[in-house]
């Protein structure tokens, strides 16, 4: 079995037991990575990794990752795959950096994406799109698109994504790869570029669930640099993982398996419920009828955040700047329109017209009204139920350049994810099989706040009885 193939616990147990050394487990990643970037282009910035200084310090120390472009990281570009970024190197490194870094973390680059995190394919990114590894005219999902490619091409054993509605689980889902959006606030969002801060959560995309729960026990707990940061327990998620689900109910909402959704997807996510019956779950459909308002609810919430969020980029502060501009208010405009790609600015609009007066009592106010809604329902949900699985997208992968030329189609593929930022929730995607184009198709896992665990051992019990996260694009070559 080549380095690749294995998953990023099973390296580091090499790489702890010396079978592998450090020196060889890095130029394994970059072979990949020269093998796969003409291809895929999941990565933006190539760096230099420097080795782990112990390899005791956690269970992933000395394993190859990266990090999506919208992470800061000192003195390396993050540029938020946009334009108006060109240039910006950040004299700081964000927390999950830090807390990486003194675990042993070995970082290989930062990662492309849909730019600033707008979109559900990669493609909108300054940069160029990133291809799937599985179907190269097809798109990785976004806009972590570049973390999911590059894990399941095998060129880094797990990447940090972040996820606003669904951008960590979607292309995990697309790209045959485990996906974990934690419970909002257990992880910093300190040096994190926000795009819509009361939804933004970073997040693990990996080979298996316990490979995220090991991520995850570096990366979660309080922040005193992050406001939104909660006082949790944190840790002991990967030494939880028993596999054991007997006794627990998992409800399936009827609302996420009728109309719109892929008969093949429908298929594959209703095996999965089968596997976790054998392993001792119950399982029984329900009515979810709220599902209904997720998708205008939060295109109007996280477009009024990124209209706020995205003021201060106007080429005064830091990154690119306009030429030939006349006075302030000129390069101000010259900078905006220049600067930022279509989607982002289809975005600002949106979310500049429902924050105007006349406006804001209808469509921002009343969002956040059914933004609580959704919580409560979710929150009945839970009295019932111990998890919920749902599909991650109604279909597979599109094909490039398919969901530009329709952007409301591409905002109604986020139905299945977008609620569980809206409720503060953790989810995971899993593999669950694939359509018969060979295409990886997803299933996601969602529990209650602060249930990451029982999400973890849950995909980690189906990844006990299936080989869905084992396989690999033609042995993880792009095409």
């Amino acid at each position: 079995m080549e380095l690749y193939e294995l998953t990023a616990l099973e390296l580091a147990q090499k790489l702890h037991s010396g079978e592998v050394t450090q020196q060889e487990a890095v130029e394994a990643a970059r072979a990949r990575i020269d093998a796969a970037q003409r291809s895929n282009n999941a990565f933006l910035t190539l760096t230099d990794p420097a080795p782990a200084a112990d390899l005791s310090a956690s269970p992933l120390a000395g394993v190859p990752m990266a990090y999506k472009d919208n992470i800061c990281t000192r003195g390396v570009a993050t540029t938020c795959a946009s334009k108006i970024l060109e240039g910006f190197v950040p004299c700081y490194d964000a927390t999950v950096v830090e807390r990486l870094t003194a675990a042993g973390a070995v970082s290989m680059g930062k990662l492309n994406m849909d730019e600033f995190a707008m979109g559900s394919t990669s493609e909108t990114s300054h940069y160029g799109p990133v291809k799937n590894p599985w179907d190269l005219t097809r798109a990785a999902g976004g806009s972590s698109g570049g973390a999911a490619a590059a894990v399941a091409a095998g060129e880094v054993w797990y990447a940090i994504g972040s996820d606003t509605g669904g951008s960590i689980r979607q292309p995990a889902a697309y790209c045959g790869v485990t996906g974990m959006k934690p419970t909002y606030g257990t992880v910093s969002r300190y040096g994190l570029i926000a795009y819509a801060s009361s939804l933004d959560q970073m997040g693990p995309i990996a080979k298996s669930a316990a490979d995220c729960a090991a991520v995850l026990d570096v990366i979660q707990g309080r922040d005193p640099r992050d406001g939104t940061s909660l006082d949790a327990p944190a840790g002991g998620l990967l030494s939880s993982l028993t596999g054991d689900l007997r006794g627990k109910k998992i409800g399936l909402p009827a609302d996420c398996f009728g109309q719109g959704l892929d008969s093949e997807v429908r298929s594959a996510v209703l095996a999965a419920a089968e596997v976790l019956k054998a392993r001792g779950a119950q399982v029984e459909e329900f009515a979810l009828p709220v599902m209904e308002y997720v998708v205008p609810t939060y295109y109007i919430i996280a477009c009024a955040e990124a209209s706020s969020n995205l003021s201060r980029f106007d080429g005064v502060k830091y990154g690119w700047r306009a030429e030939d501009y006349g006075d302030l208010t000129d390069l101000y405009c010259k900078t905006r329109t220049q600067g930022f790609g279509a989607e982002v600015k289809r975005r600002i609009l949106l979310g500049t017209f429902v924050l105007s007066s006349g406006y804001y009592d209808a469509y921002y106010k009343k969002a956040l009204q059914v933004k609580a809604l959704i919580k409560k329902a979710f929150d009945e949900a839970f009295t019932k139920y111990d998890l919920l699985l749902t599909p991650v997208a109604p279909t597979t992968a599109p094909k490039l350049g398919e969901s530009l030329t329709d952007p409301l189609k591409m905002y109604l593929s986020d139905i299945y994810t977008v609620s569980v930022n809206l409720a503060g929730l953790p989810a995971l995607s899993m593999p669950c099989g694939f359509d018969s184009k060979g295409m990886p198709i997803g299933a996601q896992l969602i529990g209650p706040a602060l249930g990451d665990g029982g999400v973890l051992n849950a995909a980690h019990a189906f990844q006990l009885d299936t080989d869905w996260h084992k396989k690999s694009p033609k042995g993880g070559d792009a095409q």
